[in-house]
């Protein structure tokens, strides 16, 4: 702006336009200009009546009101962005920032625009925090660079020396590896708990516990947790419940609506989808979104541009992606209930899963993901199962179009170990055929039968 008036061929005319033009730092990032839409002077029609927007426009203007009313896909197709705000274009920018200018003295040392510095957001992060925080209805979203870097900021955050936590102990083993190595060193005391304990919770909760920390279905085994049993008791005592929430994703269950303060999620699976990119988000209610974001900021644990825009990409084709997912995997969960060399199939959505009254009553769909148990043997017979498969990889990881399988262990729990009558393998049904799929876990059986 501070150019445009110093033009020498500025005149009232240019002072017309200009009153048009807003500084990009303000409301967004830096000193640059740009013309918002909706400030320009509509064109009439001949009959005088302003013409109506783009039904495009006009789903972004409703968003918010209409949200809950709109179907999933629909949200997920306009959520996050508003086309209006970067001339029209439907996807936002990608901004590579790290410095931002300001407009003067005062408003550099107050701080007093949108953004300061890189580590604190840019058009591209709150695009996709704006559409995480719908899917999930909460106050705010942190986006960081890994799903377990959304695990431990919120620990790191809620935790303090000499607190204890309560940790589910069928959670993912990265998360049980760092509260047993880095809060132990900090000072923080962690127990494990029954993944079926509900409202029993109660009883393990003291004075100086600060975090219950839920995983539901469980990581490889799949137990579901009475989330909201567990919330209420927690929240009675003052303790963050926090839930790892990527099996269900935000599409089929929304912690926050079941009394968990911090909703976390591995953005790396379902919302990136296609196995290249790494990512993370923790979204907070209103009452602790404020000391989330502040431990967010004081971590400098920010993501990387690019890797955002990708999932913010990601989202436009999750419910469908998902859908696939869920449909296939329940038709081939179902299916080798019946197959010979299987002793059971750990599938929450499946009628025979112990839990399955639970995950119905919470939870409105399944994932691709699901484990099965074979019926006897041990490593030979995993291993010759896994071998055997073709379509399927075998590699770490999930929510990516193909199919992947890996042993479990069970060696780092203390209470959720069983017993199974055989191996655990876990698998993750992508977006192959199932009659395909299907094929190929026949090999994998065979092999293990004859190993």
């Amino acid at each position: 702006m501070r150019n445009l008036l110093q033009c020498p061929f500025y005149d009232e005319k240019c002072r017309s336009i200009a009153s048009r033009i807003l500084p990009y730092g303000p409301s967004r990032t830096g000193w640059i200009i740009k013309t918002r839409l909706s400030d320009r002077p509509p064109r009439l029609r001949p009959n005088g009546r302003q013409p109506k927007t783009s039904s495009l426009f006009s789903g972004m203007i409703d968003m918010d009101k209409n949200s809950l009313e709109l179907g999933v896909n629909t949200r997920l197709a306009h959520c996050g962005n508003d086309p209006r705000e970067f001339h029209g274009f439907v996807n936002p920018p990608v901004v590579h920032a790290s410095t931002v200018l300001f407009p003067d003295s005062a408003t550099l040392v107050g701080r007093s625009q949108k953004y300061s510095y890189g580590t604190r957001g840019t058009p591209t992060t709150d695009a996709l925090a704006s559409a995480i925080d719908e899917l999930e209805g909460s106050a705010g979203t942190i986006i960081v660079p890994s799903g377990l870097a959304a695990v431990t900021v919120p620990l790191l955050t809620f935790a303090e020396a000499g607190s204890h936590i309560l940790i589910v102990d069928s959670v993912y083993n990265p998360t049980r590896h760092f509260a047993d190595t880095m809060l132990k060193r900090l000072g923080v005391e962690v127990e494990y708990y029954d993944p079926h304990i509900g409202a029993g919770i109660e009883t393990l909760i003291r004075p100086n516990t600060r975090v219950v920390f839920t995983e539901s279905p469980a990581s490889n085994t799949f137990e579901v947790q009475d989330i909201p049993a567990i919330s209420k008791a927690a929240g009675k005592a003052g303790a963050v419940v926090m839930m790892d929430n990527t099996w269900a994703t935000p599409l089929y269950f929304r912690p926050l609506d079941h009394g968990v303060d911090i909703s976390i999620h591995a953005a790396t699976k379902y919302p990136g989808g296609h196995s290249d990119v790494l990512l993370g988000t923790a979204s907070a209610n209103e009452e602790h979104w404020q000391r989330l974001h502040d431990g967010f900021i004081t971590l400098g644990c920010c993501p990387a541009p690019d890797d955002v825009y990708q999932v913010l990409r990601g989202l436009r084709t999750m419910g469908v992606r998902l859908e696939h997912h869920r449909k296939s995997a329940l038709d081939i969960a179902a299916w080798l209930e019946t197959c010979p060399g299987v002793a059971s199939v750990l599938h929450p959505a499946l009628p025979s899963h112990p839990d399955h009254a639970i995950w119905r009553r919470d939870f409105s769909g399944s994932s691709g993901i699901f484990s099965i148990v074979l019926a006897g043997g041990g490593q030979k017979q995993a291993h010759a199962f896994l071998d055997a498969l073709r379509i399927f990889g075998l590699g770490y990881s999930w929510g990516g179009y193909e199919s992947l399988a890996v042993p479990v262990s069970l060696a780092d729990r203390t209470t959720a170990k069983g017993p199974y009558e055989g191996p655990v393998i876990r698998l993750q049904i992508g977006l192959e055929d199932v009659e395909d799929l299907k094929a190929d876990i026949r090999r994998g059986l065979k092999a293990a039968a004859s190993a």
